[in-house]
């Protein structure tokens, strides 16, 4: 039997799901008390710089038991912070790769930088979110350090290092993303994403989804990590959460940007440019292209009325390499995603049904040719019409 269909409001373009039965798109969330009060009140002083806020008792994470380590297992684990074991640096502070003494397990060690745009606030949010996490997709937190005025986080070693490294800095002779692997990328954050919405309690906003936040391991396995901007979504007859904007330019939603209102379809929003950005290969903001084209969703909005220019959307690297069909459907998904009215946005369950179902297609090179050749051969209308028949 073949997938619904699923039709965008803007224009029309076709979405397969996974399923026969199309995943109601209202979901319930269930009602609890809001904990990010109770996160606010707590001491922050400089004492014990909010150590006190950490469970006393080791909780799981990602069924292994989080750690509190000293600073100088850490100092031994990276040898004092050796340069040549720096992984990268984000709004938290430095991360480094490290070698633990006493069970020889590699892990990423991130040092709050006292200096920097997050604090002592994140760093228990942090720790406190991903202490009630379980699931595949999400960063493990196999420990943390408060001594002194030093806050560090120790998580699971990612291998291949951030989806942003590979789409936009990829490293020396490394062969750019096939289509299979950022289908596979996309399906596995947004199962992350659905986790923290739907099946947390409380659930979750991330609200700092975006490129260099999801990490991937061996198989290009992706996780969603660096929680300190996390909120406790709105519980019981609540629409959202009244709170000051954060978040990475180009990604926020602008709803939120202008009213300080936070939903759960503010991270479908920043999921949807994830999604063009992993789709066209272009940043979500970019100064060094013309005015019109900085703005990933500004420039993408025209070429989503028009279905014959879906190609031109297409990651250049990719070569041509990709099923058209599937790129269509990819592009409907994050067209909806990016809606500017947030109730036009639709449920996280409904985009991991429709990305799993791209992600189980397999494209297979050698036995398709390159868009780009079956472009030239014949005209776009003529393409495009052999699609009609999906």
């Amino acid at each position: 039997m073949r997938p619904p269909l699923f039709k965008l409001a803007s224009f029309w373009c076709l979405l397969f799901l996974s399923c026969s039965v199309v995943t109601p798109v209202a979901s319930q969330f269930k009602a609890v008390k809001n904990e990010e009060a109770k996160i606010a009140n707590r001491s922050t002083s400089k004492k014990d710089g909010g150590y006190s806020n950490i469970p006393q008792t080791d909780g799981k994470t990602g069924g292994a038991k989080a750690q509190r380590f000293k600073f100088d297992q850490l100092i031994a684990a990276t040898e004092d912070f050796k340069e040549d074991y720096f992984l990268g640096e984000g709004g938290f502070g430095k991360v480094y790769k490290g070698h633990l003494v006493d069970t020889g397990e590699i892990v990423a060690i991130k040092q709050l930088d006292p200096n920097g745009c997050q604090g002592v606030r994140e760093f228990v949010v942090e720790v406190q979110t991903l202490s009630k996490a379980d699931h595949a997709n999400l960063v493990k937190l196999i420990g943390c350090c408060a001594e002194g005025d030093q806050r560090l986080l120790v998580y699971e070693y990612m291998s291949l290092g951030s989806l942003e490294d590979h789409l936009f800095d990829p490293w020396p002779n490394q062969k750019p993303l096939d289509w299979n692997i950022r289908m596979k990328i996309a399906a596995g954050a947004a199962r992350g994403l659905e986790y923290l919405h739907d099946k947390m309690n409380p659930p979750i906003i991330y609200r700092d989804l975006k490129c260099s936040n999801i990490l991937l391991g061996e198989e290009f396995h992706p996780k969603l990590s660096d929680f300190g901007l996390a909120k406790v979504g709105p519980s019981g007859d609540k629409t959202h959460v009244s709170t000051r904007v954060m978040g990475t330019y180009g990604y926020c939603a602008p709803d939120y940007a202008m009213t300080g209102q936070l939903t759960f379809k503010s991270d479908i929003y920043s999921f949807g440019v994830v999604l063009l950005e992993i789709i066209t290969g272009r940043r979500a903001i970019d100064y060094t292209k013309s005015a019109a084209e900085q703005n990933l969703v500004s420039w993408a909005r025209p070429l989503f009325k028009d279905r014959k220019k879906f190609y031109k959307m297409a990651d250049p690297a990719l070569d041509g390499h990709y099923p058209i069909r599937s790129l269509y459907q990819a592009l409907a998904i994050a067209a909806m995603c990016v809606q500017e009215q947030p109730n036009m946005r639709p449920p996280i369950v409904d985009i991991v049904t429709a990305l799993s179902y791209l992600a189980s297609l397999k494209y297979d090179p050698e036995i398709e040719p390159p868009i780009r050749k079956s472009y030239k051969s014949q005209s776009p209308q003529k393409s495009i019409n052999n699609e009609e028949t999906w």
